[in-house]
């Protein structure tokens, strides 16, 4: 849970670490989707941003029951937002699975089941 964030998502969407090019708008769609789960409950009490690559996971949450499903959910979110399929195939499934992580993380935060 040590690894930076950005960097992280950046690998899940085909990017290496080392190319910067697009580090401004995916922090932005980052940011947005920390934002999204804020609002659902999820995370630190108050909002959470980062900035860069000096911002890990284990600065959002502590919790490794559900940091797993908060990965997916913000790395399916920013592809959404930062490289949309042009398939809508992809589009369906990809909502699927971010309603599903959704209700999930819903699910975990009014209980202890995850």
């Amino acid at each position: 849970m040590d690894e930076s964030i950005l960097n992280s998502i950046k690998k899940l969407l085909g990017i290496s670490e080392f190319d910067t090019s697009f580090d401004q708008d995916i922090i932005m769609d980052i940011n947005t989707v920390l934002g999204i789960l804020w609002q659902m409950g999820v995370g630190p009490t108050s909002p959470f941003r980062i900035s860069g690559t000096q911002e890990h996971w284990n600065d959002f949450c502590q919790d490794n029951n559900k940091i797993e499903f908060i990965k997916s959910y913000i790395h399916l979110r920013v592809a959404q937002l930062f490289d949309p399929s042009a398939s809508g195939a992809v589009d369906e499934s990809r909502n699927n699975i971010i309603q599903e992580l959704e209700w999930r993380l819903y699910i975990s935060g009014d209980s202890d089941i995850l």
